[in-house]
């Protein structure tokens, strides 16, 4: 009988804290004729269990690039990535996209929520593509939901939700399969500042509460002091603790 996800991440953590790991990644990009721009530089990262981790840097250095990287959603020029232990280029298309699946979620600046759709037809949607009966991804939704303290919006759809329940809600969605691992891009960026840190702190929260792991794209100072280190991108090289 095949063991579960949370299972298998209990698994491979108990024998290595590593949960995302990058090794020598290159990414260049070239347009049609234009030189080549090379954008990340033979990169090393290691995300371990339950850490929460910042890489910063000025716009346009690569930091999405390397997001997604990490994420499988793009492939390196040349090294690897690792997510619990797995290699995505040693996985098929269907294979990295079921892993990402179930061991990733991703918050982005803007909530990408399907307009149609209400908060908790939104959250359910990655239960849904990996085929849990509706019953079930929909009560794991509203639980979700409840987590980000929106049990009273499942039935909202996103245009009428302000812009902080809408991002409290694509946290839910990320966090709805339990990842091991989520990766934030600018995900405080269309907020003001007020609901930028109330939606932060929910996040590293919800991240504590469910022992999993954080790495945050952000040019706020502010947020990057309160992970547990700083990274720096400048120039295709990642330096830093």
């Amino acid at each position: 009988m095949s063991e579960t996800p949370q299972a298998a991440n209990a698994h491979v953590q108990s024998m290595s804290a590593e949960v995302l790991a990058a090794r020598q990644l290159h990414k260049s990009f070239r347009a049609s004729g234009a030189p080549t721009v090379t954008v990340l530089q033979d990169v090393d990262l290691v995300i371990s269990a339950g850490e929460a981790v910042t890489i910063s840097g000025a716009s346009g250095s690569g930091k999405s690039t390397l997001l997604h990287l990490l994420g499988g959603l793009d492939t390196p020029d040349s090294g690897e990535v690792r997510l619990l232990g797995k290699r995505f280029d040693m996985m098929s298309a269907t294979g990295q996209g079921d892993w990402r699946n179930r061991h990733l979620g991703f918050v982005y600046q803007f909530h990408h929520l399907l307009p149609e759709f209400t908060a908790q037809e939104n959250v359910a949607m990655p239960l849904l593509i990996r085929r849990t009966t509706r019953e079930e991804a929909m009560e794991a939704a509203s639980n979700a939901l409840a987590d980000v303290g929106l049990a009273a919006r499942v039935t909202h759809r996103p245009g009428e939700l302000s812009g902080g329940e809408r991002q409290r809600t694509a946290i839910a969605r990320a966090l709805v399969c339990k990842p091991a691992c989520i990766l934030a891009d600018e995900p405080t960026g269309n907020l003001d500042q007020h609901t930028a840190a109330g939606v932060f702190e929910l996040l590293q929260e919800q991240c504590h509460h469910r022992h999993a792991s954080l790495l945050l794209v952000t040019h706020d100072p502010a947020l990057a002091k309160q992970t547990h280190r700083l990274l720096n991108l400048s120039d295709g090289v990642l330096t830093g603790g």
